[in-house]
């Protein structure tokens, strides 16, 4: 059973977690202190201190919670796309999903951050790399091999038709986002609309 001062402590953290989550993503890497940390988490410094040894500790754990929320998205839709009964359908929904969450201002801003720091973290970008795009590209390209045996698709490379899904419906709205700033705003019905006409010519070069 979890005693008061653990949950006490639980609770700390998370807030420690959340307060560096506003401020990494609003201010970047260089601009962020620790004195700001704890006085929006209402902790002291010596608190953050306490469950994060560094800075640096503290943003790899914001990166990482990150990519945990990127993997439970989607390790589920993808493999109930494998056993679809309507191939169009499912995946037009499932291309829906995508942009939605790829365009929404945190994953955009955590996008923005890990490329910007890039350099100063190669191993904490590779991570992210392999834990996010190429994971997805891993999980759709297991459900497009059920699909292919299914005599639904027909491909070569099930990573490549992968890509070409997921560039096909983020491309547009992400790179406007991601050069332009989060001021530039899609609404649904756009999203839908790239989301509709990636799978349409995706279907178009891969369907049989």
């Amino acid at each position: 059973m979890e005693t008061q001062t653990e949950g006490r402590s639980a609770r700390k953290r998370q807030a420690i977690l959340e307060a560096a989550a506003v401020v990494f993503l609003n201010k970047g890497y260089p601009g962020t202190s620790m004195d700001e940390i704890a006085a929006l988490a209402s902790v002291s410094k010596q608190t953050v201190y306490k469950n994060f040894a560094d800075k640096q500790r503290l943003f790899t754990e914001i990166i990482h919670g990150g990519l945990d929320r990127i993997d439970e998205l989607f390790s589920g839709v993808t493999g109930a796309l494998a056993v679809t009964e309507d191939l169009e359908k499912d995946l037009t929904a499932l291309a829906r999903q995508f942009v939605a969450i790829l365009t929404q201002p945190r994953m955009l801003q955590l996008r923005r951050l890990v490329i910007a720091e890039a350099d100063r973290f190669p191993e904490l970008g590779r991570t992210y790399y392999e834990r996010g795009p190429e994971r997805v590209h891993a999980l759709l390209a297991e459900a497009f091999k059920h699909l292919a045996d299914r005599r639904l698709l027909t491909l070569d490379d099930p990573v490549l038709a992968a890509n070409h899904l997921t560039w096909l419906t983020t491309s547009i709205p992400v790179n406007k986002v991601m050069f332009c700033g989060s001021g530039e705003h899609f609404t649904p019905a756009e999203l839908e609309r790239y989301a509709d006409e990636a799978v349409r010519v995706f279907l178009a070069a891969y369907r049989r």
